[in-house]
């Protein structure tokens, strides 16, 4: 059978009576046509293909792309099971994608989505002749016996349109070598990028119309509602402050800043702890302050309440030990990753993390501390504050990239010290302003006692919202248990 081939029209020409391999798959050949003649996404008018060095077809799989409609012509169900698969670009012909489009669009309304009103709803758009009639769409169903296989049909299209996308990534870091434009650490991140994409699947539109991002945001709206008051953030561990906050988002950056030994790295594992111990979540501590073991020894002592001076001392009870037994199953399971290598460079963590995501779905990233960070790029930057400037600015990207939330520690400066009232602001961070401007929550940690022996304050800190992009600032007061290497909710004292 047959379809007809409309007048002059360059997307369609026959049927698909010839679905079988035809001449256009032998190397150094095809005029971008697909196997029954239709144009294919590298036909026509130049494309990422062309002058690429690669005279070879993209990788695509026809058969599989009309059987999938076929499906979704057949059945409403398969059209639920393949939406969630496949995306409208995934499709290398792109007659297939006006049609998958359509089944959408009429799926969406709760319309039937069959060969008659798909090409009544084509003929409307003034696209039916484009697809190759009405005629091409009763052909896609009498191409697959059932819908039962539909979503396996959308993988193996998935799967090329994953293939393709490397090819087109491949092409521009190729490109990007010859071209040896810029420094080439920033060459070699943005290479990585590409790849990244490739396996997070993301398509080159980067604006939606606001129309589209309602739905989202109401869907987003729905679901927080829907959870009973629960959190939807990465919990901190901490009740006021994750009621304020409804726990770390991703995207946001983080920032905790305080004066040396006030208890950031502390803070910031206690963070960590509540991700991964406590609720299984992957995190990765970037410790450019302290090594591993030391790292390891803190969570054992907040986690099993065991002295850290005993630890170190080698002091032990047997009570410690029996504690400290009891808590390292769960310890030791915990997904929480640390890398204590020394001049960690912008670029390396990006990389690690990217890597991290990608593996294990990572979930929150802690980096103690931010101004012991290198830019690590071949031109010098022209001062501290800039380079701390710039690598504030790139842990937002981060967080936006991988969506995660992004903890960077921080040093303040001497501001507090000089004060009558020694509890710090934003303005005391150190170095860079642009701190501040990056950052989604500023956190200030603050300790009397730490100024003050004898402070009838001795054993609490005040962990200061400065700056809450999504929500209300306030002050939360926390117990500081310094021999366990921790702080806790005031009630758990």
């Amino acid at each position: 059978m047959s379809v007809p081939e409309p007048m002059d029209d360059p997307w369609a020409d026959s049927g698909p009576s010839d679905r079988f391999p035809s001449p256009r798959f032998r190397r150094g050949e095809g005029g971008g046509r697909g196997r029954d003649g239709q144009q294919d996404r590298d036909g026509g008018g130049g494309s990422a293909w062309e002058g690429s060095g690669f005279e070879r077809v993209p990788p695509q799989d026809l058969d599989a792309e009309q059987s999938v409609l076929g499906g979704m012509l057949l059945s409403k169900d398969a059209i639920a099971d393949v939406v969630e698969v496949l995306k409208g670009n995934d499709f290398y012909r792109p007659a297939h994608e006006t049609v998958y489009q359509a089944i959408l669009d009429l799926y969406a309304k709760g319309e039937p989505a069959d060969p008659i009103t798909v090409a009544a709803e084509l003929t409307k758009r003034g696209e039916i002749a484009r697809v190759g009639g009405a005629s091409y769409l009763h052909t896609l169903v009498q191409s697959v016996p059932t819908a039962a296989n539909a979503e396996y049909y959308a993988e193996i299209v998935h799967e090329r349109a994953v293939l393709r996308r490397l090819v087109e990534a491949g092409t521009r870091i190729t490109q990007m070598g010859y071209a040896a434009d810029g420094d080439v650490d920033e060459i070699v991140n943005n290479a990585q990028a590409e790849i990244y994409a490739v396996t997070e699947q993301r398509t080159s539109e980067d604006y939606l119309p606001l129309g589209d991002i309602m739905e989202g945001a109401l869907d987003e709206i729905e679901a927080i509602g829907s959870r009973s008051g629960q959190m939807s953030g990465v919990p901190t561990g901490f009740t006021d402050l994750d009621s304020l906050t409804n726990g770390l988002h991703p995207g946001q950056m983080v920032v905790i800043a305080a004066r040396p030994a006030m208890g950031k790295s502390t803070l910031a594992l206690d963070f960590a702890r509540a991700c991964s111990i406590k609720h299984n979540m992957p995190s990765v501590i970037f410790s450019l302050e302290m090594g591993r073991n030391e790292i390891a020894m803190r969570l054992l002592s907040a986690e099993a309440r065991v002295a850290l001076h005993h630890m170190r001392s080698g002091s032990m009870t047997d009570e410690d030990w029996t504690r400290l037994a009891r808590r390292m199953p769960d310890v030791s399971q915990a997904p929480l990753f640390i890398d204590d290598s020394p001049n960690l460079s912008m670029m390396e963590i990006r990389a690690k993390c990217r890597r991290l995501k990608q593996r294990s779905d990572l979930q929150l990233v802690v980096i103690d501390y931010l101004q012991l960070m290198q830019s690590g790029g071949a031109r010098r930057p022209e001062s501290r504050q800039q380079e701390v400037s710039d690598m504030s600015r790139n842990l937002k990207l981060l967080a936006k990239e991988l969506e995660v939330p992004v903890i960077a520690l921080s040093q303040l400066n001497r501001g507090p010290e000089q004060r009558t009232d020694k509890k710090p602001m934003v303005s005391d961070l150190r170095e860079s302003g642009s701190i501040e401007q990056d950052a989604d929550m500023v956190i200030l940690l603050h300790r009397e006692d730490a100024y003050e022996k004898e402070s009838p304050r001795a054993g609490e800190a005040d962990l200061i919202v400065a700056k809450h992009r999504n929500g209300p600032t306030a002050t939360i007061t926390v117990a500081f248990q310094g021999h366990y290497s921790r702080f806790v909710d005031m009630a758990q004292t």
